[in-house]
């Protein structure tokens, strides 16, 4: 069986909405990143994601999730929750395994720091795992800092955590100049 490379994604062709995670279009996206997580880790990953109640992904402390879609279906998406009063924490970012190396991912967190940035927050901090060599690319390569050594074999040091100070925004940096 042959299959057909899919075009890559252009983002006039996208669109980002914000929804609560009990929308339905963000269940597959969840389902998947699951029993990606449960394959590479073992055990039961959906337990792990549940700790975090929907609410925390709720305006107004942590934000909101972000959601791309391609022609209605759900491709990518991601969370931030408030992590402290200045620091937002992105979680769940995934893109969909039919459309992963478009660029998808680096959107999201674009969108993710942006909307953090806009409910105030200055930093944001996140980790990834171990056996998410992807993800760890992802963050090193839009500017999150490593705040482990990153030359340390991840196994040893467990959830490898990154964190990203925010521009402060336009209004502010205008006020700021004499």
């Amino acid at each position: 069986m042959t299959s057909v490379a899919q075009p890559p994604a252009h983002r006039s062709e996208l669109t980002v909405i914000q929804v609560p995670v009990s929308d339905p279009r963000v269940e597959p996206l969840l389902r998947e990143l699951g029993d990606e997580y449960s394959a590479r880790y073992g055990g039961d990953a959906h337990a792990e994601m549940a700790r975090y109640p929907d609410e925390e992904f709720t305006a107004p402390y942590g934000g909101v999730l972000l959601l791309l879609l391609e022609q209605g279906d759900p491709v990518a998406g991601g969370a931030f929750r408030r992590y402290d009063a200045t620091t937002a924490e992105l979680k769940r970012i995934w893109t969909h395994s039919a459309h992963r190396r478009r660029g998808l991912a680096r959107r999201v967190v674009a969108e993710l720091e942006r909307e953090a940035g806009a409910r105030g927050y200055r930093r944001v901090y996140l980790t990834t795992g171990p056996r998410q060599p992807e993800a760890r690319g992802l963050y090193l390569v839009t500017g999150y800092l490593p705040l482990f050594d990153t030359e340390a074999d991840p196994e040893t040091i467990g959830p490898l955590p990154f964190e990203k100070y925010l521009p402060a925004p336009a209004h502010t940096r205008k006020a700021a100049q004499p």
